[in-house]
């Protein structure tokens, strides 16, 4: 356990810290919002929730999580998920990581703790994509256990709650934030502590555009009594994404089908079908989606490149697209499209492909990416 008065932080009395958490509390059972995972205690509900709510809004989340429920009822289902109707599942959400994540920890409920979801802060931290966090969080809601769930918008709070001069987005800062909700977490009602932190961090005390004085507990916050709100908290911008050119090949055969390839070796959307695709603008250093490494390497015309690496002849369209744009967290796609026709179908070799129409494509999971370049071409 660290000593907050080394970062600068006093911590109050015992009966300041008793008042605050009955004030906090008070102002969530009359102000708390009805989601779907709050009306049960179901550690598996639960779990879903939180890593869906992960990088995503609540709005956007809850027809996910009651698709997905209804798909994968049980963490033994989920366990034994076939992977295409996983991603499937997902498809939109983005962040894939986080659902491979979850079925490779369901796996480990069944044989490490024989089917049952873990109630213990220990073994709920031991499953694959569960950090402290959501550990923090399934062991408060659903197993009442007094153990903080400390995410962006708790440590913004925490932030302006006791003016803490350190950045919220440094990992080695997290220890802090983790120290102050150690003590001020309501012993009694732990889940409802933390949830009522995050309603608050989402909406009145949001990073953007807060409304302060509305706050329930602003007569303890020092950044709202000393006038410093807008100081807090601390926070050093991000990196912008890399830009990234990237040619999406959309080629029809005689019947009208169109090619589609399946990912099965990047990290980055791995796992699903797209038009085949290719960087173009670091040719050196290609991110190699969904092409030969050293086919992808030589010296031809993209057009060229494409022809030969998938062995087939093509009669390319002079039509133009508009540009189609996607950001991730770490690289910014600008997508360009090519059309072309094969009048016969040769083997494709060393690739998982099809060839299907439209209307079949919705039986295949495809990113967000895919779905803006089927948009922009169909309505071209």
């Amino acid at each position: 356990m660290i000593d907050l008065k080394d970062y600068g932080i006093d911590m109050w009395p015992e009966d300041k810290i008793a008042d605050f958490r009955r004030t906090l509390l008070n102002w969530y059972d009359q102000e708390k919002r009805d989601l779907p995972w709050r009306r049960n205690k179901n550690p598996y509900h639960i779990w879903v929730s939180e890593i869906m709510l992960q990088q995503t809004q609540v709005q956007t989340v809850i027809p996910y999580y009651h698709r997905f429920l209804d798909w994968f009822p049980t963490v033994a289902e989920l366990a034994v998920a076939d992977e295409e109707r996983l991603l499937k599942a997902w498809e939109g959400l983005g962040y894939y990581s986080r659902v491979r994540n979850m079925q490779k920890a369901a796996q480990q409920v069944m044989t490490e703790f024989d089917g049952v979801f873990p109630s213990s802060h220990e073994n709920i931290s031991k499953l694959k994509g569960i950090g402290p966090y959501t550990a923090g969080a399934i062991a408060s809601i659903a197993f009442d256990l007094p153990e903080p769930a400390v995410d962006g918008n708790v440590m913004r709070v925490m932030a302006r709650l006791f003016e803490v001069n350190y950045d919220i987005g440094d990992p080695k800062n997290r220890k802090i934030f983790q120290a102050l909700m150690d003590k001020l977490i309501d012993p009694d009602r732990p889940g409802d502590f933390n949830q009522a932190l995050m309603d608050l961090g989402t909406d009145i005390e949001s990073a953007k555009n807060p409304r302060p004085d509305e706050s329930p507990i602003r007569f303890f916050c020092a950044a709202y009594l000393h006038g410093t709100y807008d100081k807090y908290p601390i926070k050093k911008p991000k990196k912008k994404p890399r830009p990234i050119e990237i040619q999406a090949f959309i080629i029809q055969d005689q019947d009208g089908r169109f090619l589609i390839e399946k990912n099965d070796q990047g990290r980055l959307l791995g796992g699903f079908w797209s038009f085949p695709i290719l960087e173009t603008t670091f040719i050196s250093q290609q991110l190699d989606l969904f092409s030969d490494q050293e086919t992808v390497l030589k010296r031809f015309s993209k057009t060229t490149t494409f022809e030969e690496s998938y062995g087939l002849a093509i009669d390319w369209s002079s039509q133009s697209f508009p540009l189609v744009k996607h950001t991730f967290s770490h690289q910014k796609w600008t997508i360009f499209l090519t059309k072309g026709k094969v009048t016969t179908i040769s083997p494709i070799h060393n690739r998982t492909v099809a060839w299907v129409s439209r209307n079949d494509m919705a039986n295949y999971p495809m990113a967000r990416p895919q779905k803006k370049i089927l948009e922009t071409f169909f309505n071209t």
